[in-house]
């Protein structure tokens, strides 16, 4: 009766919230969001919402990771249905579909288009050979084959990314890593040679950008954690640069005892495409945060804090094209278990997401565009987010229960002696041995 008691209140706990996720095209010739296993896609171009085709039926469970390539012509969705889908942009056909061994937590395209990274909860990377995206439009849609690549051991990885050159590729896990790794010529044969280790953080890595301009073509890397920090990396020796508390600078730590309340995790990064500027998306703030970074002497220092105004907005995924000035931000979450906020979305647009410099002017002009001004408008938000008016209490709800989420996935658990052996003999794997 205790281990079924035992059970009961973690299954509660564990409730998984699948936070609203946002991707724009390189040219913001379309914007992309996913809210639980809905794709939604609006194409500025035509000024219409996009209606994705899918022989097999679109993704069954909650997508986790979306992103576009760096050419455009593809975007690529993953998530709980362990499945990998790759969607040509011209005519928004998925033209492969990939299926993991076990739930996808993160994915990265090859600079050149040829690969699709992806990474499971179990902590493998896995590489699929696309052969480019210049010719998806005439592709016969199919299965395609991964390839595990590399590992880290158990360790649920949360983010990957290619290095501005193509030369590495990087993955964040929940145990505070960050790897750096040589992604090789031949990715089928697996990717051997660890080029370098980013170790700094004190809780679990959750997003990674880069940061890059002419004078830098290879830039450096930003990283964001549950510590509440953003640091500034030379991933090629993986020498820590520079700190930024972003929690302190926020305002966010205020502790009355609880854990919940110390740590204000970071939940997405977001560069411009000269790296002078990083939006950081902190949860409890609503709002964002920019930060100046300055390539040239190394650091990183909180530039402002931008506030949404007029309703409760706590971004959980950033996003920009390198063409366009504009911040694109969405907030909401799904579960199938919380049907009061299933499915919500709320899309806001920063103008003035560019070149900055050491004067305070550029950066006291950014602000968040009204509905009317969002390129694409009302079409544009009934397309993404689902309605135009939602609920103030949806919006707290949602917000609650990702920060809850998402520190029951990524905080490690400690466990008694007995709870581990209750845990051991709950696992399939063992229930199968044990009918064999």
């Amino acid at each position: 009766m205790e281990d079924n008691n035992m059970e009961e209140s973690e299954q509660k706990l564990e409730i998984e919230v699948a936070p609203a996720l946002i991707t724009v095209h390189p040219a913001q010739e379309s914007v992309s969001v996913a809210v639980g296993s809905n794709l939604r896609v609006f194409n500025l171009k035509d000024g219409c919402g996009v209606k994705l085709i899918d022989e097999n039926g679109g993704h069954k469970d909650s997508i986790r990771a979306i992103r576009y390539s760096k050419s455009g012509h593809l975007l690529v969705s993953a998530g709980d249905d362990k499945l990998v889908k790759i969607w040509g942009t011209n005519s928004w056909r998925c033209v492969h579909s990939v299926v993991s061994e076990k739930r996808v937590s993160a994915l990265a395209i090859s600079n050149d288009g040829m690969f699709v990274c992806f990474a499971d909860k179990f902590g493998v990377v896995y590489v699929v050979d696309i052969g480019g995206d210049y010719d998806f439009e005439n592709a016969a849609v199919a299965k395609k084959k991964a390839f595990p690549i590399l590992s880290h051991y158990c360790s649920i990885i949360t983010r990957l990314e290619f290095s501005p050159d193509g030369r590495y590729i990087v993955s964040a896990d929940r145990d505070f890593k960050i790897r750096v790794t040589l992604f090789p010529k031949k990715p089928e044969n697996g990717a051997h040679e660890i080029h370098s280790f980013c170790l700094g953080h004190t809780e679990f890595v959750s997003c990674l950008a880069f940061v890059s301009s002419k004078d830098y073509p290879n830039g450096f890397l930003v990283s964001g954690s549950g510590d509440s920090t953003v640091r500034l990396w030379d991933y090629a020796s993986g020498s820590l640069l520079d700190t930024c508390d972003v929690g302190a600078e926020a305002g966010n730590l205020h502790s009355n005892g609880k854990q919940e309340d110390i740590l204000s995790a970071v939940t997405d990064l977001c560069a411009t495409s000269d790296g002078s500027l990083v939006a950081v998306a902190i949860q409890s703030l609503p709002g964002i945060m920019l930060l100046k970074c300055k390539l040239y002497s190394r650091t990183l220092s909180v530039a402002k804090v931008v506030h949404v105004a007029g309703e409760t907005f706590i971004p959980t995924s950033l996003g920009a094209s390198s063409s366009v000035p504009l911040l694109w931000m969405v907030m909401g979450a799904s579960s199938s278990n919380i049907h009061d906020f299933e499915s919500l979305a709320r899309v806001r647009v920063v103008s003035g997401f560019t070149t900055t410099n050491d004067s305070e002017s550029l950066v006291s002009e950014k602000l968040v565009l009204a509905d009317k001004e969002v390129p694409g408008g009302e079409p544009l938000l009934q397309a993404l987010q689902g309605k135009l008016t939602i609920g103030k209490e949806a919006f707290v709800m949602a917000a609650e229960a990702v920060q809850t989420s998402m520190r029951n996935l990524l905080i490690k658990k400690q466990y008694s002696a007995e709870r581990r052996e209750f845990r051991k003999r709950g696992r399939n794997d063992k229930k199968n041995q044990t009918i064999d």
